[in-house]
């Protein structure tokens, strides 16, 4: 194959190199309207068909003509209502099943008859993905959808060979564009099912208030969420997931594209568009679909021309000129662009091999778990060197995962093996730790035709580089060649990624024998720092604070379980050190009650000579799972510690080389599920571990460069609307080392991004650098209070959104403020006079909710709501108990108890429907009663039957069969709309009747409420 050749098959790239947007802009108002028919004329003009299309027979039609016109085959009417029932409008099937049949199943086979009578087979492609240009793209608009749950009009929709597979909700400039995100939710419980449910197969939503667009897939990232839906009915199957995980579009350099106009010249062009459809979407094994980012795309498409060209330059192949590194920070994915490299190019017919290399055993776990979550089997991972050489003989293992330890044994033990001629891709997971020794030289000389990639959040660069090791392998250049792209923490944080940090310093050594505080404070010393008075002092700060750092008072749903705050990490300078933390947290905690006494773990494997450590500003092996290098003491003391663990947890673990490893598995878990509140570590967990619900890192060792960057990053990755940054508490003075490790892996303007402002900016209000004015907490409260005094009620619609957004974005500013020190001094509304605003903000809330679901027409105007802020504060049914037995045992029936127990309902979006039950209970209760909670029990269980009762006669239901299924629903955490669970609860009625679809949908409502009212109440 000649260079040309080459060229003319090496498919455009997705990404523009650099854009540099038509500075001239409409200046004129622009409604809805005009925004959509300027953007399908600039769809027009890039060559997209548009279609006057409306309604699903016309759509069925136009999807016939195209899948014939793309396979060159005329389907009789009868094959074609037997190919279009079976494999495109199947009824059991819904949008997990047809994505499915998109990304990974989109070659069907057609029943062809015959003159004969007889029949033969053809396969159907609904998408060539092979040659992407093949494929036709079509634009719709206004197309209405009558028989859902109420009549929906779509904006605008891009069909791919006749399949809805994009679809483009529009706002007007200047509307919030939550909005747009918020009615593609609508659309999918209320009618993307509806008739055929071809809109089903759409998997990419693009939304914009034209000034600013973003894309996302049609699938959550939260199995949880996924989880819960698969027990709903298929018309209320939310897969869209979380605004929180919509991306903006940028060209290879990573600039935003934001307007419309933009967008479209680049996303839509129609090879981007194709190859994101086609090529960098991963429709995961827990059955989520995941499209890439820009840069993750833009990373995989140099990595994969790099191989091309060193594929045909054989002198390259062997050299660093075969390979190169990417520079992605942490916490942007590096392990989806590396499993989407790998199976491109392990597809590839010049490529023997793709070997994914880690450096520890539990990387090696975790990797082949997220390569198993990206596709079932896609990956063989290794237990020994055994297995790795079978594997590496075993030409159907294309891709293989191994720790560079084994890799390294297996080559000093096969010097002349065969699969050191093979083309071979070698991709190196986290590129700075241990590949820059004898090890990484080792595989560069065995191995003859390789390309070797490494991926890094933190390259070693000279100034990061470390004083050992071979003087030809000290930077991340040197041992993997050139950078081929790069996206430092400050992409990430701008395009709303990852989360900026907060810093705290904190002192906690104060003057003594001469010495002042501030000489004090920049002493670095193991003595100092050890002293019992500093680790008292801290130990008693961080419980102190504990509570309000990690937000412990805020509610979320974490797996289906509703859980307070998040986590924390303290990171200790060595192991005596984490020692002395462990037994003072011990001995302090022991007066607490048990309910406010602290989950802590420890763990540690070696140490490292922490002079060595701020040196060099990284530990070579962090979390090196080998204990037999512990001295006794240290051994003794961890031991300890696991034994409470198992005691708290109810394992079996200890200090031996496979217990120590599963009692580090196992830690991993119970972190990331939040059920651990302080990890104690020494170096382990704070590189290379990811646990979303964890948010605070308290800080007692130094820290730098790559190190300090890399510890500060295991608090900032995204989960809600909850989590607003990673907090980050230093009890040593490492702000000259932060604010260089910033520059050197974002620039020297870093900081602004990176590490949120000040207390006084937030509370008070402050101009950012482009000269906008950014409302603070003192400024929010003050406007509350005047437009909206206490108590007084908003009769106008447009009063009402005012006072939405009004609210909404003080919610979000006491968020932000609550984990700052100063603010609990300084709260201007009372606690009281909060739950009063947000009882009126719930009102407000379900007001537009009913009208939405009551409306005949598409709402054109919504109301965003901050409501996952609402329930992190909301009370809960133990709370309210608390203030009932308080109020039963003031026998006078305090009537300020009465009204906050009233109050605290109105608030809470959970409880509202409990109110009569609850009020009720309170004015039954008798001097008598001596247990309210017991008493509240019996009489919840009493109405929850009476209710049930009333349901099951009046609705003349099957007393038995409606009993289990509410037992199902309520041990499910969900009613059940699905299958025949339902049809055999109803009374005897014809399966055909429309009686029976109505009689249907009003037990469920019946039942729903019902279920509702008495969820989590016991």
């Amino acid at each position: 194959m000649t260079k040309l050749n080459i060229i003319s098959q090496n498919p455009e790239s997705t990404l523009v190199a650099e854009f540099v947007p038509d500075q001239k802009r409409e200046r004129n108002y622009q409604s809805e309207a005009m925004l959509e028919d300027s953007f399908i004329k600039q769809l027009q003009e890039q060559g997209y068909e548009y279609l006057p299309i409306n309604d699903e027979k016309a759509l069925i039609a136009n999807l016939r003509k195209q899948l014939e016109k793309l396979n060159d085959h005329k389907f009789s009417d009868p094959d074609w209502e037997a190919f279009f029932r079976i494999h495109l409008a199947n009824q059991n099937d819904g949008i997990l099943e047809k994505t499915n049949t998109i990304q990974n199943d989109f070659v069907k086979v057609a029943t062809v008859s015959q003159p004969d009578g007889s029949n033969t087979f053809r396969n159907i492609k609904l998408i060539d993905k092979d040659d992407i240009h093949r494929n036709s793209l079509q634009v719709i608009n206004q197309y209405v959808v009558e028989d859902g749950s109420r009549p929906n009009r779509y904006d605008v929709t891009i069909l791919v060979n006749g399949l809805p597979l994009v679809h483009v909700e529009l706002k007007r400039r200047g509307v919030d564009l939550k909005e747009a995100f918020n009615q593609i939710n609508r659309y999918q419980r209320d009618s993307f099912w509806a008739g055929s449910g071809l809109f089903e197969y759409v998997q990419l939503f693009v939304i914009s208030n034209g000034t600013f667009t973003k894309y996302y897939s049609n699938t959550t990232r939260n199995a949880h969420v996924r989880k819960t839906q698969e027990l709903r009915s298929k018309n209320s199957q939310k897969t869209s997931g979380s605004f929180e995980f919509t991306s903006f579009w940028a060209d290879e350099k990573n600039n935003p594209i934001y307007d419309l106009v933009d967008f479209t010249a680049t996303f839509f062009a129609k090879h981007s568009l194709l190859n994101v459809l086609t090529r960098f979407c991963v429709f995961t094994a827990e059955k989520e679909l995941l499209v890439m980012r820009p840069y993750q795309i833009a990373a995989t498409e140099k990595i994969l021309q790099r191989i091309l060209i060193a594929t045909y330059d054989k002198k390259k192949l062997g050299t660093l000129a075969a390979g190169g590194y990417i520079w992605h920070t942490t916490g942007s994915g590096k392990t989806l662009t590396s499993f989407k490299t790998a199976q491109i190019a392990s597809k590839m017919p010049e490529i023997d091999k793709v070997l994914f290399v880690v450096d520890r055993k539990d990387l090696d776990y975790q990797t082949m778990k997220e390569y198993d979550r990206f596709e079932k089997g896609a990956a063989n991972s290794n237990a020994n060197t055994a297995i790795l050489q079978r594997q590496l003989e075993d030409p159907n293992c294309r891709i293989i995962i191994t720790t560079i330890q084994k890799l390294s044994r297996f080559i000093a033990k096969n010097k002349k093996h065969p699969v050191f001629e093979a083309h071979v891709v070698l991709i190196f997971d986290e590129c700075h730790r241990s590949q820059f020794n004898e090890m990484h030289e080792a595989i560069t000389k065995a191995f003859k035709r390789y390309h070797m990639f490494g991926f890094t959040g933190t390259p070693i660069f000279p100034q990061n580089s470390s004083s050992n090791g071979l003087p030809h392998l000290k930077t991340t250049e040197q041992a993997f060649g050139d950078r081929l792209h790069s996206y430092t923490i400050v992409n990430a944080i701008n395009d709303q990624n990852v989360l900026p940090f907060r810093i705290d310093y904190i002192k906690t050594m104060k003057e003594k024998d001469g010495i002042r505080e501030d000489q004090v404070w920049g002493i670095d010393t193991d003595k100092a720092f050890m002293s019992p008075e500093n680790i008292t002092n801290v130990t008693r700060y961080i419980l102190e604070h504990f509570d309000q750092k990690t937000k412990r008072n805020s509610f979320y749903k974490l797996k289906d379980k509703r859980v307070g705050g998040f986590n924390s990490i303290l990171a200790t300078a060595s192991i005596p050190t984490s020692i002395l933390y462990y037994n003072e947290f011990m001995k302090q905690m022991e007066s607490l009650p048990e309910d406010k006494k602290l989950k802590i773990a420890l763990i540690y494997s070696y140490g490292q000579n922490e002079a060595e450590l701020e040196q060099e500003g990284f530990m070579t092996e962090e979390n090196s799972d080998d204990t037999t290098g512990l001295d006794a003491t240290s051994r003794d003391c961890l031991e300890r510690a696991i034994k409470n663990y198992n005691e708290m947890f109810h394992t079996s673990f200890d200090t031996s080389s496979e217990k120590f490893q599963n009692y580090y598995k196992d830690l991993s878990m119970r972190m990331k599920n939040r059920e651990v509140d302080l990890l104690i570590v020494v170096n382990m967990f704070l590189t290379g571990f990811d646990a979303k619900t964890l948010n605070t890192l308290w800080v007692d060792k130094n820290l730098r460069m790559h190190g300090l960057l890399q510890a500060f990053s295991r608090t900032n990755r995204k989960l809600n609307s909850v989590k607003t940054f990673g907090n980050i508490v230093c009890f040593r003075n490492l702000e000259e080392n932060t604010n260089e490790s910033l520059a050197l892996f974002g620039d020297e303007k870093a900081g602004g991004i990176v590490v949120l402002r000040n207390f006084e900016d937030y509370y008070n209000g402050f101009d950012d650098e482009n000269g906008k004015h950014h409302l603070g907490y003192s400024e929010l409260v003050d406007e509350l209070l005047r437009e909206f005094p206490v108590g007084q009620p908003i009769v106008l619609e447009e009063k009402q959104k005012l006072f939405a957004k009004l609210f909404g974005n003080l919610l979000k500013a006491v968020n932000l403020l609550q984990c700052f020190d100063d603010f609990k001094d300084k709260v201007l509304i009372s606690e009281r006079d909060m739950q009063d605003y947000q009882s009126m903000y719930i009102d407000v809330y379900n007001k537009f909710r009913n009208r939405e679901k009551h409306d005949k027409e598409d709402i054109t105007e919504d109301v965003v709501f901050e409501i996952e802020l609402v329930k992190q504060v909301e009370v809960n049914i133990d709370y309210i108990m608390l203030l009932v037995a308080k109020y039963h045992d003031e026998h006078s029936g305090n009537a300020e108890i009465r009204l906050s127990i009233t109050k605290a309902i109105d608030s809470s979006i959970e409880l509202r429907n409990k109110k009569d039950l609850i009020e009720n209970f309170i004015d039954s209760l008798t001097p008598e009663v001596t247990d309210v909670d017991v008493v509240w029990h019996e009489y919840v269980q009493r109405q929850k039957e009476q209710e049930l009762e009333s349901i099951i006669s009046e609705e003349r239901l099957k007393p038995e069969e409606t009993r289990r299924f509410v037992e199902a629903s309520f041990r499910d955490g969900a009613i059940r709309e699905n299958g025949t669970e339902v049809a055999a609860i109803l009374p005897p009625m014809s399966r055909f009747s429309k009686d029976r679809a109505t009689k249907k949908e009003t037990v469920l409502s019946r039942l729903k409420a019902f279920f509702e009212r008495f969820r989590d109440i016991l």
